[in-house]
């Protein structure tokens, strides 16, 4: 029987010629390039359109544009001054002073709702009744309440129901607390150094010491309780989705309950509370313009102040929607890059 005849060996096919790294058309990478910069290039120029339709638009109507205004005497004083003002200054300036009004009340307010939500939503998982009950009755309570309504209501208690300024209500003779606002013990620098200014009831007036006026307490207030509540529940849910054996465990080495939570429970349930925490610190900073509504001198006020006295709405609104979307963007890099952080800390 004849041997079998090898087949012949089959020639691979030469592969296609691979398309390029670069500008090749061809490359995936390329063509996505190239359509991000004619979205881009679509958006700038609708942008432009409306710009200039609006300016045009605006100069048949008889209505003055421009930024030169922020140059221009103010005219106006502001109640509460971080830095010094005088109504002589320009407008530019007092956009500043409406600035760090909001920055003040709303990094204060970061601060305290994030202590206070912490506080509620530990207390839910408490093994006393009366506390659970009181914690959960907290975040439905001023959770479901609208702010501006929670807003009113401090501002009513603080100027109609505490005592005037010579019954002021005092502790240690160093803190003050009347219809005039809360009066504390502040630090100032002077000739020989740092030393603290302490407030003194003085006739029918408090000298010395830092005062906040109840415009800032209202509205410092009304945000911290609000956002609180929902401090509270992302706090609740971080911890509900600890699993269950990471406790076990922990309490099977004899750790106890606070040591569980700040060692065990904590550092996880921080994964998960970061987002909607994130969330929560910038819906008080934007929560924080309707303090309008009580009279405290943020932003907005000053930009509607000086709308009305200047007439330019568009310029007024766009300073006012810039700083707020700066302020958004920043707590959100900021709160991020923490997340980021903590997630490195933990797997290293």
């Amino acid at each position: 029987m004849p041997a079998e005849r090898p087949s012949p060996l089959i020639a691979a096919r030469p592969a296609p010629p691979r398309a390029r790294a670069g500008w090749s058309w061809h490359h995936p990478a390329t063509r996505a390039r190239v359509w991000q910069l004619l979205a881009l290039l679509g958006v700038a120029v609708l942008l432009c359109w409306l710009v200039f339709n609006t300016q045009a638009n605006m100069a048949a109507r008889g209505i003055q544009s421009g930024w030169d205004f922020l140059g221009q005497t103010a005219g106006f004083d502001i109640g509460e001054q971080p830095i010094a003002y005088e109504s002589s200054d320009p407008y530019w300036r007092a956009f500043l002073v409406g600035l760090l009004n909001t920055l003040r009340v709303a990094l204060a307010g970061i601060v305290l709702c994030t202590l206070l939500g912490a506080a509620v939503g530990i207390g839910r998982f408490s093994r006393n009744l009366p506390v659970r009950a009181l914690c959960r009755a907290y975040v439905e309570v001023f959770r479901n309440v609208p702010l501006l309504v929670q807003l009113l209501v401090w501002y009513l208690l603080l100027v109609e129901y505490l005592p005037d300024t010579t019954e002021a209500w005092t502790w240690g003779h160093s803190v003050f607390l009347s219809k005039s606002g809360l009066v504390l013990p502040f630090p100032q620098h002077g000739a020989d150094g740092w030393h603290w200014s302490m407030p003194v009831l003085d006739g029918f007036a408090i000298e010395g010491g830092a005062a906040l006026s109840p415009e800032f307490l209202a509205v410092l207030a009304g945000l911290t309780f609000y956002t609180a509540a929902f401090v509270a529940e992302a706090v609740r849910a971080g911890i509900a989705s600890v699993p269950r054996g990471q406790i076990e465990a922990a309490q099977s080495i004899a750790l106890g309950r606070w040591q569980t939570l700040r060692l065990v429970t904590g550092p996880q349930a921080l994964r998960v509370m970061a987002p909607p925490l994130t969330n929560q610190y910038l819906n008080l900073t934007k929560n924080s313009s309707l303090a309008v509504a009580v009279g405290y001198p943020d932003l907005v006020s000053i930009a509607n102040t000086s709308l009305n006295q200047t007439g330019r709405a568009l310029e007024c609104i766009a300073i006012v929607m810039a700083v707020y979307l700066t302020l958004s963007l920043a707590t959100a890099l900021l709160m991020g890059r923490l997340d980021r952080r903590d997630r490195a800390r933990q797997q290293a």
